[in-house]
């Protein structure tokens, strides 16, 4: 069942989102926090980061996974997902960086990169909660429209849309990289809680494809539906057409 929270604009949305990570944090200091990257949690990371200053909160015990990584990106280039959260979060914050989890986008060996990532997402005793973003596509993490849910992590060829969507943060569209590595749906699906966040009005027809239209791996968000546990928050103009 996808409870959906509305919001006003975007800082609401991010102010919502954050207590909702901050009450996970508060209530079980050692949670497991599953983390995405892209535009739309930065507001999120913005508020933890000022109430963690303002003394409210302590990420000392907190262990943390990302969903994905670009592969073939040294992780000190400024586009890896290693660089966006050290410089957006992790280096704010008490979290210790040895509990700090992603996909090594330097191991070309996609098998054994794979093999080792879902081994760590595994040790981590299950993902306490679990952020997602949505893709104007309805891919979450890297997980593509496909024929089928991929179950595991896994390397994905990226979609030109998904390159497009990302060429703006490379110097060019040929920078960007065509493969990255990504938490598969069963994993994201076995975190006891997800929150999804999406704002502004280029999110609206996927939302209401998302929320409206039949569960399918060609909306890979879709699957969310059948989690027990999963709630959008999603500003006015990302809901203007539900």
């Amino acid at each position: 069942m996808l409870k959906v929270v509305r919001t006003r604009d975007y800082d609401d949305m991010s102010r919502k989102a954050a207590n909702v990570i901050s009450a996970q944090v508060i209530l079980k200091p050692d949670s497991v926090l599953g983390l995405a990257t892209g535009s739309t949690p930065l507001g999120i990371y913005r508020t933890l980061i000022g109430w963690y200053q303002k003394g409210d909160l302590d990420f000392a015990h907190v262990r943390s996974v990302n969903l994905d990584e670009y592969q073939g990106l040294p992780r000190e280039h400024d586009q890896s997902y290693y660089y966006f959260m050290n410089e957006n979060f992790f280096k704010h914050i008490n979290i210790d960086p040895e509990q700090t989890h992603l996909p090594d986008g330097m191991n070309m060996d996609a098998e054994g990169e794979c093999a080792r990532y879902h081994q760590v997402v595994e040790s981590m005793g299950g993902i306490d909660l679990q952020l997602l973003g949505i893709g104007n596509n309805g891919h979450i993490g890297f997980n593509e429209p496909a024929e089928d849910f991929a179950e595991r992590v896994h390397c994905v060829e990226l979609t030109e849309s998904t390159i497009r969507a990302n060429a703006r943060f490379f110097a060019s569209e040929a920078d960007v990289p065509r493969y990255a590595y990504t938490m598969g749906i069963g994993e994201i699906m076995s975190a006891k809680r997800v929150l999804i966040v999406a704002s502004g009005k280029a999110k609206a027809p996927i939302l209401r494809d998302l929320i409206h239209g039949p569960v399918t791996p060609h909306v890979p968000a879709s699957i969310l539906k059948f989690h027990p546990d999963a709630t959008l928050i999603a500003d006015e103009d990302a809901l203007s057409l539900v």
